[in-house]
């Protein structure tokens, strides 16, 4: 029997800041192994086993030739998996972390963290037109919990699409989206790395692993990565499709591996000596305008945000010489101010007197 317990937290000095890694390690007790990594004791894994006992279960371990060691193989079928026997218009097969996850899996305010994970999609992969989810960041808690923040989808069109979709309240927009060919039977290496917070940053990269052609890249260091109320964000990983139009689908495998969550510090030597080299003075508390007349970064945008994460101003600035922001139609009491500029991104609270 291969042993349980995979997990592995590599220490990064006093900081408490730690990388989990989950790995497939061979055949057998698939659920265990994730279970004891993302949720010990508890139930990460969202599967349609309920109503297809029959097939068993759908993730499994196998050994890849190309990447030379062993990988997770999640299964959907176009009939009869459903999501979990309580909705039967889409299909869920996915591992997730959660409320009942060890604390350094959970995203939370002011924390950066690298998410990382290899994929492959197999030849003749079929996407649904609605949507066929591979990987989301959630957040949890707060009104806004049901919608996603992050979503890495394919699309069935003409061409089939790859897109990354971002939602900031209820409503989700494509950040991009590329033809899905490429990625299709290659093994592909997922960086993805946030900020949480109001004034947060995003980052992922997809490469070929054959070659390393990099074939997929987004980047935002403004983004509001932090809802109101939430409690903290989790990545999910998997197959989760729509079976509006069934017919456009097959049974369908996708293999993963390799799953990495590491939290890094945000208060990291590098990011204060760009914080140092960046920052901005102003008189606060503020009456009726913001006054700037010592610029040593230059500064692109200001935007001001309330505390429950909406944007209530949002400024492109011209010239550099003296900015004055008037913030005399907003109400008394306390906001977030963000300076974004090429080389600056400098949030401070403020308080409007």
């Amino acid at each position: 029997m291969k042993p349980l317990l995979i997990f592995a937290i590599i220490s990064l000095g006093y900081s408490g800041f730690g990388q989990v890694e989950l790995k497939a390690d061979g055949p057998g007790d698939t659920y265990g192994l994730i279970t004891s990594v993302f949720a010990p004791n508890h139930n990460p894994i969202e599967v349609p086993d309920c109503n297809h006992e029959e097939f068993g279960d759908h993730i499994d371990e196998v050994f890849d030739n190309e990447l030379n060691t062993n990988v997770f193989r999640f299964y959907i079928h176009t009939e009869p998996d459903n999501d979990r026997c309580l909705n039967f218009d889409r299909q869920r097969n996915e591992i997730k972390t959660y409320d009942q996850s060890p604390d350094n899996l959970l995203g939370v305010e002011d924390e950066k963290v690298v998410y990382k994970w290899k994929f492959k999609l197999a030849a003749g992969f079929q996407s649904s037109p609605n949507f066929t989810h591979i990987h989301q960041l959630k957040s949890v808690g707060g009104e806004l919990a049901s919608m996603p923040m992050y979503t890495l989808t394919t699309r069935k069109g003409s061409p089939d699409k790859l897109e990354l979709r971002y939602a900031e309240t209820d409503d989700a927009n494509t950040l991009l989206k590329t033809d899905l060919a490429p990625f299709i039977d290659t093994w592909l290496d997922v960086t993805e790395t946030i900020t949480y917070g109001v004034a947060g940053k995003y980052l992922i990269e997809i490469k070929r692993i054959s070659d390393g052609q990099v074939l997929f890249e987004y980047s935002n260091d403004s983004i509001i990565n932090w809802r109101p109320n939430a409690d903290f964000v989790r990545p999910k990983w998997g197959i989760y499709r729509s079976l509006l139009n069934a017919g456009d689908l097959r049974d369908e495998t996708v293999l993963f591996a390799d799953f990495s969550v590491e939290e890094k510090d945000i208060t990291s030597s590098e990011d204060i000596e760009l914080q140092n080299e960046s920052k901005i003075t102003f008189s606060n508390p503020i009456k009726n305008s913001i006054y700037i007349t010592d610029v040593s970064q230059e500064i692109e945008r200001i935007k001001i945000y309330s505390l429950d994460g909406t944007t209530v101003l949002d400024k492109f600035i011209n010239s550099q010489t003296e900015i004055i922001v008037d913030v005399s139609l907003l109400a008394q009491g306390g906001y977030i101010l963000n300076f974004i500029g090429n080389k600056l991104n400098q949030s401070e609270l403020i308080v409007i007197d």
